[in-house]
């Protein structure tokens, strides 16, 4: 499939105000509207900098009961996308750093944040199953978010699984790290990664925008500011994640040698 569409939407969610989060993402969404699959930034239902645990607990919804998900639900069965979105999830006492996959239908897989960052280990609970593989559209798409983007094993354990795309979820607060990190796990990996990052400050953190598209070749397709609301979008060529070979004689997976990496 050499015309499958992604965009990732840059903004700043209004904290622990789903009403203003929601008036600011629809204008956003339907100028995405010609996506196949668009991507949100991480904890977009909630904002971030939370000053305890009560705090992040009181903004978190159940998925199954979500205005925040209604919501994206009814934007995809407007505009025919699939989407994306960073999830301040609750599941009885606790709550985990999400991220769900919405379609049309509904709500198409779930992620939970296996590496939690500074904080976060105050409020959430860390997810403890390996990151899962979904069909969009014809491609097959990973998840990882922001602080996933450290650990290589992450990003090579869905590209081994066929991942083409994996969206990242991000509320990155230390400059130019990941973004330069990116386009690096895309090429190693020969993948497509969209990294919607978030913009504005809450508190003591201001977040980096520069949200980027990148491709197998560790180019960049998109890019954004660092603070400005923006969307960027790209056409990706599947056939070029599904190629593996580096050179005639290399293959990125065959090649390796897992037995000595221990």
């Amino acid at each position: 499939m050499k015309n499958f569409k992604i965009s990732a939407i840059q903004f700043s969610p209004a904290f622990g105000n789903l009403n203003g989060t929601i008036s600011a993402l629809k204008p956003l969404l339907k100028q995405a509207s010609n996506s196949n699959l668009v991507v949100l930034p991480e904890l977009a239902n909630s904002g971030y900098n939370f000053k305890d645990f009560d705090e992040a607990y009181s903004f978190s919804e159940v998925p199954g009961k979500s205005i925040f998900v209604d919501f994206l639900i009814t934007q995809c069965r407007q505009y025919g996308f699939s989407l994306v979105s960073g999830f301040n999830e609750r599941c009885g006492d606790l709550i985990y750093n999400s991220a769900l996959l919405i379609n049309k239908n509904g709500i198409a897989g779930k992620y939970r944040k296996i590496q939690l960052f500074m904080n976060e280990k105050d409020y959430f609970t860390a997810g403890d199953k390996s990151p899962d593989l979904f069909e969009v559209a014809g491609a097959k798409i990973g998840i990882l978010i922001c602080f996933d983007w450290v650990f290589a094993e992450l990003w090579n354990g869905l590209a081994s699984k066929g991942a083409d795309i994996i969206c990242h979820p991000s509320n990155l607060v230390l400059p130019g790290k990941a973004q330069k990190a990116i386009p690096v796990w895309a090429m190693t990996n020969k993948i497509f990664i969209a990294t919607a990052n978030r913009i504005g400050t809450e508190g003591n953190l201001t977040f980096t925008g520069n949200s980027i598209i990148a491709a197998p070749s560790g180019e960049f397709l998109a890019s954004a500011s660092p603070d400005s609301t923006e969307i960027i979008s790209a056409e990706c060529d599947l056939t070029l994640a599904r190629d593996k070979m580096i050179t005639p004689k290399n293959h990125l997976f065959k090649d390796r040698r897992p037995e000595l990496f221990d």
